[in-house]
């Protein structure tokens, strides 16, 4: 069955071509674009896909595991879901490293719907065996749904998201909610606000986030691959998260309390110092500038004196000039945390 073009289709492309498709990672776009192609020509219809305990286990139809986080109900349905992996892929992808990337998407959208028919399960289970608490909570819904679509594993993904970026804070309809409790908050949020979508399949894509960055998840799936892989090659790249995002690679530790703090100085960029507060900032950008004058003085000293060399003048121009634009870039900051201590 092939469908038309539109309207949500015609966004998703928009939105795909205002990012460029050269900035975005190999596997977030090929993934990308077999969820389309899949919403384009799909393998079943979507009541033929969808996931449930009744569909899955009692009439033994296992292939939905696999064709329902890729098939869409609508284009607009589409549209939201690939919006949304489009930011997630972006900052995971390049971080894990694509092999890892496209092994995690793998696992999350197989396992989402395991949990899912787990938590269906045992919703079937508390309505046969109490009556009571029934009257309370409407479980007879939840439990024979029938649910398809993406969102599952791109809760999944929002914690492994904020679970390395701890630090940060989301605003949901105004609200500021720390990271750690955002995908919480917008599970409720988008149950209220939209009856129609699966509660049950959100809240397994949350377990299953936290079953990898807290759970033995993450290590069966490192053990995994060590297996497959003689070079262990498909683990996740040693890199970490700040505030805003990467931050680069971890620096491997040192005997030497100097050397240390040479690299953390040397390696000293924007996204480095995302994640501090104001008064670390303002101390590192202190020490980096001591630590550029001397080495700038042991360049004097060990260089030959070549006068007033047009090359020596540019060189020693440019190391001001960056000098002057990182302590510059800190008076603000220095100013009003000064303001704070008054």
């Amino acid at each position: 069955m092939q469908r038309g073009f539109q309207l949500g289709l015609l966004l998703l492309v928009v939105q795909l071509f205002q990012e460029g498709l050269g900035n975005i990672p190999a596997v977030t776009l090929a993934f990308l674009g077999f969820n389309v192609y899949l919403y384009m020509f799909p393998a079943a219809p979507p009541i033929k896909a969808c996931v449930s305990f009744q569909h899955v286990h009692r009439n033994k139809e296992w292939r939905r595991l696999f064709l329902s986080p890729l098939h869409h109900v609508d284009d607009w349905h589409l549209y939201f879901n690939m919006v949304s992996f489009l930011w997630k892929g972006l900052r995971l992808e390049q971080h894990l490293g694509a092999a890892w990337f496209l092994y995690l998407l793998s696992v999350f959208s197989l396992l989402t719907g395991l949990v899912y028919l787990l938590l269906q399960a045992l919703m079937i289970k508390l309505i046969e065996t109490n009556d009571a608490l029934v009257e309370f909570i409407d479980f007879s819904s939840h439990s024979s749904e029938c649910a398809v679509g993406f969102s599952g594993v791109l809760f999944a993904l929002k914690v492994v998201c904020n679970h390395y970026n701890p630090g940060g804070v989301t605003y949901m309809l105004n609200l500021r909610v720390s990271n750690r409790f955002a995908s919480w908050v917008e599970l409720v949020l988008i149950y209220l606000i939209a009856p129609g979508t699966s509660l049950v399949a959100h809240l397994a894509g949350i377990l299953v986030g936290l079953l990898y960055t807290g759970g033995p998840l993450k290590s069966i799936m490192e053990t995994c691959a060590d297996f497959v892989s003689s070079h262990g090659n498909i683990r996740p790249s040693r890199s970490y998260y700040s505030f805003s995002g990467h931050s680069g690679t971890r620096q491997e530790s040192s005997e030497d309390p100097s050397h240390a703090e040479t690299s953390a100085t040397s390696d000293y960029t924007e996204s480095y110092i995302a994640g501090l507060s104001e008064e670390e900032q303002i101390n590192l950008a202190i020490r980096k500038s001591l630590n550029d004058r001397g080495q700038t003085r042991q360049r004097e000293t060990a260089r030959p004196d070549y006068g007033s060399h047009p090359t020596d003048k540019a060189v020693m121009s440019q190391e001001e000039l960056l000098r002057r634009r990182r302590l510059r870039r800190f008076e603000p900051q220095a100013s009003n945390q000064r303001r704070r201590r008054l």
